[in-house]
């Protein structure tokens, strides 16, 4: 395969492979069992969808299904080349993507192809869980960071693909909705953290093993606490690019 694929998950009975875009160190999440695969949120550019649809092709994948975590332009792509597969979010996304399609592919800019634009945000309604030809797939939908964004549960093989959360680079974004949602979100998600063995976020890099995916939860929780605080939060994250400027718009949402 041409590009790089972290296999978090490596059996004879499943793998599930995390690639990492140009942009914003966005995620890309495939799950495969019996040369079916689940794809998740590929990303980004033009170039590296067609990267991710050759991989598979050249494994003898076949897509079977595919999931976008949120109504975010960036985590509504799709490559060409993978065949009539499904693809399903939330209903809350499914509404979005239904009513504002059109605005939300022209956030990918003007030399957006037409011909991946057209493929922009065709998604499904999908409630709680996932059907499909592989691991079972439970979803935790929420309001942090977006309406109905959701987290890709994989209970048998100890996985959980957060969406725009947790990551080990961005604080948590506030942007579409309030402090509360994403408290309410955070506590959703703690009790398939606690289950959890590899985490993957939205932007960043995965992380392995129950303590460092619990740190992931422990760090949002305590930025989130120190912004309702008036605190300056003390998080490494904040010396990434763009988060500071983020961290001020937060401040701004949540009243502090």
């Amino acid at each position: 395969m041409d590009r790089s694929w972290q296999w978090v998950v490596d059996g004879s009975a499943a793998r599930v492979g995390v690639t990492n875009s140009r942009r914003e160190l966005t995620t890309s999440t495939v799950v495969i069992t019996e040369r079916r695969a689940l794809l998740i949120d590929p990303a980004w550019d033009p170039d590296e969808l067609a990267g991710i649809a050759a991989d598979l092709a050249r494994l003898g994948i076949t897509v079977a299904a595919g999931f976008a975590t949120h109504a975010h332009h960036d985590h509504l792509l799709w490559p060409h080349g993978l065949g009539p597969a499904p693809r399903f979010a939330s209903p809350r996304v499914a509404q979005i993507c239904a009513q504002h399609r059109a605005e939300i592919v022209g956030r990918l800019g003007p030399d957006w192809p037409a011909d991946l634009g057209h493929l922009v945000g065709r998604v499904r309604p999908a409630r709680d869980r996932l059907s499909w030809a592989g691991a079972e797939t439970r979803l935790i939908t929420h309001d942090a960071h977006s309406p109905g964004h959701t987290a890709v549960r994989l209970p048998t093989l100890g996985v959980l693909v957060a969406g725009d959360m947790l990551s080990d680079v961005e604080i948590p974004l506030l942007e579409e909705s309030t402090a509360a949602h994403y408290a309410a979100g955070l506590e959703l998600l703690w009790s398939g953290v606690e289950r959890t063995e590899v985490l993957i976020p939205g932007h960043g890099h995965p992380a392995v093993g129950r303590r460092a995916v619990r740190q992931r939860w422990l760090a949002d929780r305590a930025y989130l606490d120190a912004l309702l605080a008036g605190r300056d939060p003390d998080d490494p994250r904040l010396a990434e690019p763009g988060m500071a400027q983020a961290h001020e718009h937060n401040r701004i949402l949540a009243g502090a």
